[in-house]
């Protein structure tokens, strides 16, 4: 088998895509790649005509010294006991305006792809290896990223305050009258609270209140003693005149 793909890109760009796995993994059309498996190495879906065929293999790609380059793949059928092997020898050519990709080597297989028409296969081959070389010539490195450096806290520097502003004295509030109850009671109540310490709850409802609590008694009056005092001689005066009046008017009678 030998066949050639005329591709926009130099010589130089093709080679660097070639001697990284990655790249050429990408470049590699309908590849799913294997989680944790070699960089070119997975599952590829070849479509034969009206049929599908899904390979599990993989490809290697090495450098010879002349500047040719081996590759070699091998692949099972995923739905059945067939194989393919390939051996291809891939030479690049400087050419105006890119560069000519030529493919010469031998594939053998087995299994369903040997039931189908020949020239759908060679087809089919074709059109893979076509769309292989334009990807590799799009196949883009990918950018190294940068190491993270721990990111370094900026001190805040010393912030200028501006000098005080003086604002205008508010004027003071107007005085309030404290209703609440004197913080040392007087004596009195302080004596009339130590005396119900000690005594049950029937005593301290029932006791007169003392002290600055106890009520007023009511004035005592000292005129009706007086008057009582100063009564008791008149009337015997007033009876002593009346028995006198008395006799002087039998006498003259």
């Amino acid at each position: 088998m030998e066949h050639e793909v005329f591709v926009p890109v130099t010589v130089e760009r093709l080679r660097e895509a070639l001697g990284d796995p990655v790249r050429v993994a990408r470049a590699v059309p309908g590849l799913q790649q294997d989680a944790g498996a070699d960089p070119v190495a997975g599952r590829l879906k070849v479509r034969v005509g009206s049929h599908s065929i899904t390979y599990r293999g993989a490809v290697r790609v090495t450098g010879r010294d002349d500047g040719s380059y081996a590759v070699e793949g091998d692949g099972t059928e995923t739905r059945g006991t067939g194989s393919v092997t390939l051996a291809l020898t891939l030479r690049l050519r400087d050419k105006e305006g890119g560069t000519t990709l030529t493919f010469d080597g031998t594939a053998t297989a087995d299994g369903r792809v040997t039931e189908l028409p020949q020239d759908a296969v060679g087809s089919a081959v074709v059109r893979l290896l076509n769309r292989f070389a334009e990807a590799l010539g799009e196949a883009e490195e990918e950018p190294e990223q940068p190491e993270e450096k721990p990111e370094q806290q900026e001190t805040p520097e010393a912030v200028e305050t501006p000098e005080a502003v003086q604002t205008p004295e508010e004027p003071p509030a107007p005085p309030v009258d404290d209703f609440t109850e004197p913080a040392n009671p007087p004596a009195e109540a302080a004596h009339a609270r130590r005396t119900m310490i000690g005594r049950s709850a029937e005593e301290v409802d029932h006791a007169p209140p003392r002290g600055r609590y106890a009520p007023v008694p009511a004035p005592q009056t000292v005129a009706s003693g007086a008057t009582l005092r100063w009564a008791a001689p008149a009337a015997a005066v007033v009876l002593a005149s009346a028995i006198v009046v008395t006799r002087v008017l039998r006498k003259r009678r």
